[in-house]
């Protein structure tokens, strides 16, 4: 596909998104839909005062911004294709059309919605004892779950039970492929929702992720994956508008979800595990820092870390919020070009 009919997607993508956030705000306010003030819990259900501190002036500014993406990409999307079709521009894809737009769609939406609820419930069910919402291991259950049948259908549909390391070769894992998958998409998952806790953190992040990806699925002439990218970026464009400090609209867990989560699929695809793992770089530190501060408090009884995930730690350290932010883009940025360089060695 020409890239500048991927340009003009992209563009129309950001237009769209861009008019409809105002509306889409004031609706979230009207349902009440916003970050609520409360004390927050760890995984060991005991306080977290350095997060309450950086974040408590944060309480009524509306979440779910990421709602608006999924349901706009979810409609345009297909329509985007059938209007492709129906003018025969050229449609190449290396795998089965219908089977990658069902699974990017239903990992867009089905993590959405587990988000969505976990939302609602930290919103208008908050209760003692509960891990920012939903239980933690509920949580995972269900991340399992729906990872386990995107990864069968990845095997049993696109075919794909293999990954590529640069230099290496291909690696095949057969019916491991399926735990593979749902570890990376889990792990993706997670560890975007613990970014996202700074003003156009996240957002910032992913968007830098997501063009790399857009180059990687142009070099393999993947239009349906190409076009998918092309909205989801135009969408996260137009939020990073309002989600910049100081920030009048969150993600939330349905953004954060289902963005993570989709995000780790695109790679999959692809076939680029450690392209993946280095484009996502900074979602990797961030959930690193938290899995090594659970494994410390677990194992040997005290921190590891002042605090956790790395962002919080750098603002007990005495960080601007902004000066986190831009840093973090800035390593994003480099992190995407070395992912970008190994995705495209043989």
């Amino acid at each position: 596909m020409p890239m500048q009919l991927l340009l003009g997607i992209l563009l129309c993508s950001w237009v769209i998104h861009s008019v409809l956030f105002l509306p889409f705000i004031r609706l979230l306010y009207h349902v009440k839909l916003q970050r609520v003030r409360q004390v927050t819990r760890d995984a060991f259900n005991k306080r977290t005062p350095y997060f309450d501190k950086f974040h408590s002036h944060k309480a009524g500014i509306p979440v779910g911004g990421g709602l608006l993406i999924i349901l706009v990409t979810t409609f345009v999307f297909p329509v985007v294709l059938l209007l492709m079709e129906y003018f025969w521009l050229p449609i190449t894809s290396v795998y089965p059309l219908f089977s990658e737009v069902k699974i990017l769609l239903f990992t867009f939406l089905s993590f959405g919605m587990l988000g969505l609820f976990d939302d609602i419930k930290k919103t208008f069910g908050w209760s003692k004892g509960e891990f920012f919402g939903l239980r933690l291991r509920h949580k995972l259950l269900l991340e399992i779950i729906l990872a386990s049948i995107i990864g069968f259908w990845l095997m049993s549909e696109l075919k794909i039970s293999i990954f590529h390391i640069p230099i290496v070769g291909v690696i095949h894992l057969g019916w491991w492929y399926i735990p593979f998958v749902v570890f990376v998409i889990s792990a993706f998952a997670n560890a975007f929702n613990i970014t996202d806790g700074l003003d156009g953190l996240s957002s910032g992040v992913l968007l830098i992720a997501l063009v790399a990806f857009w180059f990687l699925s142009a070099s393999i002439l993947d239009t349906v994956l190409s076009t998918f990218l092309a909205i989801w970026i135009g969408g996260v464009l137009a939020f990073l508008y309002y989600n910049v400090l100081p920030s009048r609209l969150f993600l939330g867990d349905v953004g954060a979800l289902s963005f993570g989560a989709t995000f780790a699929v695109v790679g999959l695809i692809l076939g680029k595990a450690p392209a993946l793992v280095v484009i996502g770089g900074i979602f990797v530190i961030e959930v690193a820092s938290s899995l090594f501060q659970l494994l410390s408090r677990s194992l040997l009884g005290k921190k590891l870390f002042i605090a956790a995930p790395f962002h919080l730690w750098l603002q007990v350290k005495g960080w601007q919020e902004s000066k986190i932010v831009m840093r973090f883009w800035i390593a994003a940025i480099v992190f995407a070009f070395i992912g970008l360089w190994l995705g495209l060695l043989r």
